[in-house]
């Protein structure tokens, strides 16, 4: 199966508890019809990503980056790449590249979409089309920052960092 029928069948199997995120899923299942390269980066009209919402052992943590684009604390991810052969496969890639943790655990069904404006490796206007996963790292697992990264940390989930309230619904939707 390719990545796009994967990212169809994946969208099209979940269903949100929430009506705005069912809304989304109507929009990038939309999307993924009319652009069959809707998975890759090279896709000016935007582009379908993965992102992964990782947490201790616990849940009490999610570890957030230093994004050093976009200025501000972030949940790990990033584009697709074409040896991703399902959307899964993306967001633990990019958990595992962003987060220098090897073991860790995905929920293969989604927990929250979104779609924001960016400027990304393309250099010109474009739109994410983020589909986002929660992951579980080992007990005791330690991050190593990596050059994607100003900044790795865990923070408390209920204590984001000043200007991440944002992602507060996300890190509720993972837990």
């Amino acid at each position: 199966m390719s990545l796009h029928a994967d990212a169809v069948s994946t969208l099209d199997k979940w269903r949100p508890a929430l009506p705005s995120q069912e809304s989304l899923r109507q929009a990038f299942l939309g999307f993924l019809a009319a652009r069959e390269d809707a998975c890759r980066r090279s896709c000016e009209a935007g582009h379908i990503t993965a992102s992964a919402v990782l947490l201790d052992a616990d849940g009490a943590r999610v570890l957030l980056t230093l994004h050093p684009r976009v200025g501000r604390w972030l949940q790990l991810g990033g584009h697709c790449e074409p040896s991703d052969s399902s959307l899964v496969d993306a967001a633990l890639r990019e958990a595992r590249e962003e987060s220098g943790i090897a073991d860790l655990h995905i929920d293969p069904e989604p927990v929250h979409l979104d779609v924001h404006p960016i400027t990304c490796s393309l250099g010109v206007p474009t739109r994410h089309f983020d589909v986002r996963f929660a992951v579980r790292a080992p007990r005791g697992a330690e991050p190593v920052r990596s050059d994607e990264s100003d900044d790795l940390r865990w923070w408390p989930v209920d204590a984001l960092p000043p200007g991440s309230e944002d992602l507060a619904e996300l890190v509720a939707a993972a837990r």
